[in-house]
């Protein structure tokens, strides 16, 4: 009888789910980093008066003549 063959099954599944595991923590914090980042500014955006913004389609306006053009 042929011996048996021996494989790393456990090993491999052991190291998708820790490495599963630590990437998931790893975007989960960088997402908590983000978002407490941004916190403050999204508050501060809403208090401030929106800027004049053209609808779209319409062309922006022509810049000022230079001094000392007709």
């Amino acid at each position: 009888m042929a011996p048996r063959k021996s494989t790393d099954l456990s090993a491999a599944l052991t190291g998708l789910l820790l490495g599963g595991s630590v990437l998931f923590l790893l975007l989960l914090t960088i997402v908590w980093l983000t978002n407490r980042h941004f916190e403050g500014k999204k508050e501060g955006e809403t208090q401030a008066a929106p800027a004049a913004v053209a609808p779209a389609g319409t062309p922006a306006p022509l810049p000022p003549p230079a001094p000392g053009t007709p």
